[in-house]
């Protein structure tokens, strides 16, 4: 079968269908080949990180799964992000977290952190020709004390963890400044208490000194962009999160940081497109940690569903598209690390296309004019347009391969690199890791 020509014929169908309806298809995919996606380093080796071999993360995170092939080093986690690229059209972005750093000579502890220990990312980045971002890494430390950082009572932890936040702002802007691309800089904390607590006063007073301390000294905005990141759940932080929505959209608005919205660091039944529009009228740019939460802050592989769409359609109809870094941020080790990080990439890109190729002019044009009518009807009739062929016509311009083509190159990636791998699963029957490496896949406990 001739896919390239079969998606030519059908891409020129779908074109006449939406020209319509007044959507040129052409401008839809030139506008989504521009938009970058920061995509999240976690997803490749669990939350694992470079620091301490084999560690745990926990600190109110949990990866499950035991899905052969993770990547061990460095190396294997580059290559398995460049095998992802090859299967995402457009050109995007890698977001790092501090705890993968490849020290060179003595072991730096957080607190004692350079750029030196990202100079092979640096290096990685510059010959792919991508940008990185960069997160600060607030958990599976022995200085998170009783589940606090920066909120800690005890004042040497806290000023353990404001030099880590400092160093790690000058170490997105010397990434920035390397790579000619402005480093997005995130401050997230694990802080919280699993009951309810008798005074939820002073940990939020202490937050407060800690982030001024950490954000006290000015940096090139052309180099670095600081962001700081609410959350609501996480496992022994139940009952309580000093590091709010309500407390970081104040402390964004008033320091005038960027403020990260994750969509699964909220309320199962609360989604966060209608709070994009909200909070950039009163900040000029924020950050969006795409996820899908499922009863609490699970952070699954994102799936193309409504909430997803309905996130696209805010940034693009409300024409926000420049004032929005997206990001992706979830973990699933219970299936084949690469296509998680390609299935998510895939479904957000997915999701902007289709809010670009929505007649929205029509449907405001409609609504200033009072006619609801034909602003309800408009919405509906174009969920059943053409999507498909627009899409794998996307993905033909961009050189990577369009429908279900991605995962036989995947399944292939799968049996000849990530077999050579030596699993830390010993308590996994030999047949059964047979079975995985030939496409097989079971849940082990």
């Amino acid at each position: 079968m001739n896919r390239s020509k079969d998606c030519g014929r059908a891409y020129r169908l779908a074109q006449e269908r939406y020209a319509e309806l007044g959507v040129n298809t052409d401008q839809a995919l030139t506008k989504l080949a521009r938009i970058p996606l920061s995509i999240h380093c976690w997803q490749g080796d669990d939350v694992g990180g470079f620091e301490n071999a084999g560690q745990q993360i926990g600190g109110g995170l949990a990866v499950t799964g035991n899905y052969p092939g993770k990547a061990r080093t460095p190396e294997e986690l580059r290559s398995d992000f460049e095998k992802a690229l090859s299967l995402i059209p457009g050109k995007h972005r890698f977001n790092l977290h501090a705890s993968y750093a490849e020290p060179a000579g003595r072991k730096e502890d957080r607190d004692g952190l350079t750029v030196a220990g990202f100079r092979n990312w640096i290096a990685w980045a510059r010959a792919l020709k991508i940008g990185l971002d960069f997160n600060q890494t607030y958990f599976s430390h022995p200085k998170v004390v009783d589940g606090f950082t920066l909120t800690s009572p005890d004042k040497t932890v806290r000023t353990f963890w404001i030099e880590h936040g400092i160093r790690c702002r000058e170490i997105g802007a010397e990434i920035g400044r390397a790579l000619g691309s402005p480093c997005l800089t995130n401050l997230w904390i694990p802080d919280g208490m699993k009951d309810t607590p008798a005074d939820r006063k002073r940990p939020r007073e202490r937050l407060l000194e800690s982030l001024d301390a950490v954000f006290k000294k000015k940096l090139d905005r052309r180099y670095n962009l600081d962001s700081v990141e609410p959350k609501l759940f996480g496992i022994g932080a139940e009952s309580y999160t000093p590091g709010s929505h309500e407390f970081y959209l104040g402390y964004a608005i008033s320091r005038q940081l960027l403020l990260t919205i994750d969509a699964g660091h909220y309320h199962p039944t609360e989604g966060i497109a209608d709070k994009i529009s909200s909070v950039l009228c009163c900040l000029p740019q924020i950050a969006l940690h795409v996820s899908r939460g499922i009863r609490w802050d699970s952070d699954h592989v994102v799936t193309l569903t409504d909430e997803l769409t309905a996130i696209a359609q805010e940034m693009v109809w409300g024409d926000y598209l420049d004032r929005v870094r997206i990001g992706l941020d979830y973990f699933d080790a219970s299936i084949n690390r690469v296509a998680a990080w390609v299935i998510g990439a895939r479904n957000l890109s997915k999701a902007l296309l289709m809010a670009l190729l929505a007649p929205i002019d029509q449907l405001k044009r409609a609504e200033a004019e009072g006619d609801y009518t034909s602003r309800l009807a408009l919405m509906e009739e174009a969920k059943v347009l053409p999507f498909g062929p627009v899409w794998d016509q996307y993905c033909e311009t961009m050189n990577v391969p369009s429908a279900h083509d991605w995962l036989a190159e995947l399944k292939t990636y799968e049996r000849t690199v990530l077999p050579k791998r030596s699993y830390t699963l010993p308590h996994v029957p030999r047949r059964l890791r047979a079975g995985r490496r030939q496409g097989f896949v079971r849940r082990v406990p």
